[in-house]
């Protein structure tokens, strides 16, 4: 598999306002820290796709509490934009790793195996 590459969208660097430069950088870093993190699982795990969709799957609970997080600032009467920015930076990278070569597949199919899974183990 070729080397996963990850990206903070310039369009979330822009939409943070002029003093987010502090939040600017600890996206970076962080998405340079998954970067290298999945690289390594993509290096020493025979299964790939179940470990990219761990990862997947953290960063849609991440984008769901930065959403809900949205909501919350908002009805306290605080500007919520960098929990818009976070949120909208896990569901961009959610969006690039199905861009990934295939990677998109091998991610559909073990949410589907762990989806049958889970039902046959829920339905006992």
């Amino acid at each position: 598999m070729d080397e996963i590459s990850l990206a903070v969208p310039e369009a979330i660097i822009e939409s943070l306002p002029e003093d987010g430069d502090s939040a600017a950088r600890d996206m970076h870093e962080a998405v340079a820290g998954w970067e290298v993190r999945l690289n390594r699982l993509a290096e020493s795990d025979d299964e790939v796709a179940s470990a990219v969709f761990d990862v997947v799957e953290r960063f849609e609970t991440r984008w769901e509490q930065y959403d809900d997080f949205v909501a919350e600032l908002r009805a306290w009467g605080q500007s919520p934009i960098y929990a818009m920015a976070w949120r909208d930076l896990h569901a961009a990278l959610i969006q690039q790793l199905y861009d990934h070569d295939d990677l998109s597949e091998h991610i559909d199919r073990e949410r589907n195996a762990r989806l049958v899974t889970d039902g046959i183990r829920f339905g006992k």
